[in-house]
C-alpha cells in the first residue's frame, strides 16, 4: 500500500513563504503521478500541481503558477511544494495525493492521500 505523509504547514504573513513536504512510499508501478490539492473553508477541493513520473514534468493551476514551485528528492522519495508570495486566499488544508497513470486535477481519480497540513496566511 502506498502511504503519503505531508508536513511543513503553519502560519505565515502575506508575502511570506513556506515549504511543504510529501514523503511517499514506493509505487509498484513505474508510471504514476503525485499531486498537491488544497481545500479552503467553504470551498471545493482543487488541484494545485501535478508531477508525472514519466519525465518529471509538473503542471500548475493558474492561481499559483509563478508563485509555487515543485521539486523532488528521489533519494528521499520526497516531493516539495515551495510556496512564495503567499496570499490570504492561499489559506487551506493542503493534501498530497498519488495515483498510477498520468497527471490530472480530478481528485476522485487519486487513490492515495496524506492526512493534510494546514496553511494559514494572515497578518
Amino acid at each position: 500500500q502506498v502511504q503519503l505523509v505531508e508536513s511543513g504547514g503553519g502560519l505565515v504573513q502575506p508575502g511570506g513563504s513556506l515549504r511543504l513536504s510529501c514523503a511517499a512510499s514506493r509505487f509498484t508501478s513505474d508510471y504514476y503521478a503525485i499531486a498537491w490539492f488544497r481545500q479552503a473553508p467553504g470551498k471545493e477541493r482543487e488541484g494545485v500541481s501535478c508531477t508525472s513520473s514519466s519525465d518529471g514534468s509538473t503542471y500548475y493551476t493558474d492561481s499559483v503558477r509563478g508563485r509555487f514551485t515543485v521539486s523532488r528528492d528521489n533519494a528521499k522519495n520526497t516531493m516539495y511544494l515551495h510556496m512564495n508570495s503567499l496570499k490570504p486566499e492561499d489559506t487551506a488544508v493542503y493534501y498530497c495525493a498519488g495515483r498510477t497513470g498520468p497527471c490530472g486535477f480530478v481528485d476522485y481519480e487519486y487513490d492515495y492521500w496524506g492526512q493534510g497540513t494546514q496553511v494559514t496566511v494572515s497578518s
